[in-house]
C-alpha cells in the first residue's frame, strides 16, 4: 500500500469518527446551564429525516431531472429544540419546492450567529467535510446571511451558499404569473441583491489620493469602484421603475376597492400559512376554480370573488398570498399593495393546517405578519382546516385552545355549513334601520335590499309593500321618500 493510499484511509477513518460522534444524541439531563450550551456547540448535530425521498423515478429520469443537491444548516439561538427542528423541516419543504434534493440537515446550538461565518470557523470546516461526503453542490442556511458571511462561507465551503430569504424569493419568482406578481417579486429580489453586491480583483480599482495614497502621486488616481457603483445605479434605477409600475397597477386595484366601499359591500380576506388550504376554501365557498396545489406558495396573485350569505347579502372573498416563518421584509414591502387587501377587510378568515406538526407556531407566524401590515386588530375567525387528516389528539387540543374556531375540511366539505353561518354572523351589519312603504312598481328597491341590506320583515298591503330593513347609507337615501318614520310628524 502506497503512502498516499494510507493517508486517504486515515482521512476516511477520521471522517467516520466525526460522523459517529455527531450521531450520538446528547442527554440533556446530564448537563446544566452553560455546560449544555458548550456540549451542543462542540459539533454540528444531524437532524433525522432531512433526506429527500424520491419515489417512482427511474435512474434515467433522475439524471434528466438534475435536481440540485443541497445540505441544510440551521442555528438554534432561542426556543426549544423542537422549534429549531420544525424550522429546519420547513426549510426542507421550501428547498424541495424550489426543485432541490435535500441530502442532509445540520443544526448548531449558539447564543447568537457568528458575525463572520454564521456558524463559526471550526464548524465551517465540518460543514465542508459533510458537503464533500454527500456530494452536495449547494448549502442553504436557515436564516438571513450578510454579504460578508456569504463571501466567507463560499470561499471556505467551495460550493454555492444561499440563505432562507434567497430561497423564498426564488420560489416566488417561479410561481409569479401576473404582471403585478412578477414586478413585486423582481422588486424584492433587487432590494435583497442591492444589499449584497460585492466586487473584487480586476472589476475594481482603488482610489488613491496624492502622496497620502501610497506615494503614487499624480496620475495614480483610479476611477474607484466603478463596476460596483454602476451595478448599484442600475439596480436603483430598475427599482424606481418597478415601484412606478406597481403604483399604476395599485391605482387600478384601488378603483375596484373604492367601488366596493361606495356600494358598502363587506369584504372577507382569507389569510393563513402557506399550503394551509386557502385556495381550496375559496373554491369551496365560491366555486372560483383557483389553482389548488400541494406546494408552498402556489398562490401569489390575489383572487377576489363575490358570494352571498344565507339571506342574500353580497360580500367578497379574497384569496391572498400565504405567509411563512421569518417572511423576508423585502417581500412584505414589495407585496404591500397585495397585502392591503387583508388590511382593509371587514373580516379575516385565518386558515390553519390542523394536520401540521406545529399548527400553533403557524398561527403565531401569521399573526406576526398581520401585525406588520396593520391588520392585527381586525376581526378574525380561526378556521382549522384539514380536519380529516389531523391526528385526533391534536385536533382535540386545538379545539380546547381555540373553542370559537371553525373546524372544517375544504377537501371533503365537512363543516362548511357551520363555517358559512359563522361568517354570516360576523359580517358587519348595515347601519341604518328603515321602515318604508314601497309601491309595487318599485320592486327594484326590494331587490337592492335583498342584495346589499338585511330584510327583517315584509307585509303586503293595498298601497304597497311594507318593509322593515337594515340598509347602508346610500340605499337609505333612495328609500327616504317612502320612509314612514320620516313621514310621521315629530
Amino acid at each position: 500500500m502506497t503512502a498516499h493510499e494510507e493517508r486517504s484511509l486515515a482521512e476516511l477513518d477520521d471522517q467516520d469518527e466525526l460522523q459517529v460522534e455527531r450521531l450520538e444524541p446528547h442527554n440533556d439531563l446530564d448537563y446544566e446551564g452553560d455546560q449544555q450550551d458548550l456540549a451542543d456547540r462542540q459539533s454540528l448535530r444531524r437532524v433525522a429525516g432531512m433526506s429527500t425521498e424520491l419515489q417512482d423515478i427511474s435512474e434515467v429520469e433522475y439524471r434528466q431531472l438534475q435536481l440540485e443537491r443541497v445540505v441544510l444548516v440551521g442555528v438554534w439561538t432561542s426556543g426549544s429544540q423542537t422549534d429549531a427542528e420544525n424550522s429546519l423541516a420547513e426549510l426542507k419543504l421550501l428547498a424541495e419546492t424550489a426543485g432541490s434534493q435535500v441530502l442532509d440537515g445540520l443544526i448548531q446550538r449558539r447564543t447568537r450567529p457568528d458575525p463572520a461565518t454564521y456558524i463559526g470557523r471550526g464548524k465551517v470546516t465540518e460543514l465542508r467535510e459533510v458537503v464533500v461526503a454527500t456530494g452536495s453542490d449547494t448549502v442553504i442556511f436557515d436564516g438571513e446571511l450578510t454579504a460578508a458571511q456569504l463571501r466567507n462561507l463560499e470561499d471556505r465551503v467551495q460550493v454555492k451558499v444561499i440563505d432562507r430569504t434567497a430561497l423564498i424569493l426564488d420560489i416566488f419568482a417561479a410561481h409569479a404569473k401576473s404582471a403585478e406578481g412578477k414586478a413585486q417579486v423582481e422588486l424584492a429580489q433587487l432590494q435583497y441583491l442591492r444589499q449584497r453586491l460585492r466586487g473584487w480583483g480586476g472589476n475594481l480599482s482603488r482610489q488613491a489620493g496624492g502622496r497620502a495614497g501610497g506615494g503614487v502621486g499624480i496620475g495614480g488616481r483610479g476611477p474607484g469602484e466603478t463596476k460596483l457603483e454602476t451595478d448599484r445605479r442600475r439596480i436603483s434605477a430598475r427599482i424606481a421603475k418597478l415601484r412606478a409600475s406597481l403604483r399604476d397597477l395599485d391605482a387600478t386595484r384601488e378603483v375596484k376597492r373604492a367601488q366596493r366601499r361606495r356600494h358598502e359591500v363587506p369584504s372577507v380576506a382569507i389569510v393563513g400559512y402557506t399550503n394551509a388550504g386557502k385556495s381550496s376554501l375559496l373554491n369551496r365557498l365560491t366555486g372560483a376554480g383557483v389553482l389548488v396545489e400541494d406546494a408552498l406558495f402556489a398562490t401569489l396573485d390575489p383572487t377576489t370573488r363575490r358570494t352571498t350569505t344565507a339571506d342574500g347579502r353580497i360580500y367578497t372573498l379574497t384569496d391572498t398570498v400565504g405567509f411563512v416563518r421569518h417572511l423576508p421584509h423585502d417581500l412584505i414591502e414589495a407585496f404591500a399593495s397585495t397585502l392591503e387587501e387583508s388590511a382593509q377587510s371587514d373580516l379575516l378568515l385565518h386558515v390553519v393546517d390542523a394536520s401540521d406538526s406545529d399548527p400553533i407556531g403557524q398561527i403565531r407566524a401569521v399573526r406576526t405578519v398581520l401585525d406588520e401590515i396593520g391588520a392585527g386588530d381586525l376581526p378574525e375567525l380561526l378556521v382549522l382546516n384539514k380536519a380529516d387528516m389531523a391526528p385526533a389528539e391534536q385536533l382535540t387540543a386545538l379545539r380546547q385552545s381555540y373553542p370559537d374556531a371553525a373546524v372544517i375540511s375544504a377537501r371533503t366539505g365537512a363543516g362548511m355549513v357551520e363555517l358559512r353561518a359563522q361568517v354570516d354572523g360576523r359580517l358587519p351589519r348595515p347601519a341604518a334601520e328603515v321602515r318604508a312603504l314601497l309601491p309595487y312598481s318599485r320592486g327594484d328597491l326590494i331587490d337592492k335590499i335583498h342584495r346589499t341590506g338585511e330584510l327583517i320583515s315584509t307585509e303586503h298591503t293595498s298601497n304597497g309593500t311594507l318593509v322593515l330593513a337594515r340598509v347602508n347609507t346610500a340605499l337609505a337615501a333612495e328609500l327616504a321618500p317612502y320612509d314612514l318614520a320620516a313621514a310621521e310628524p315629530g
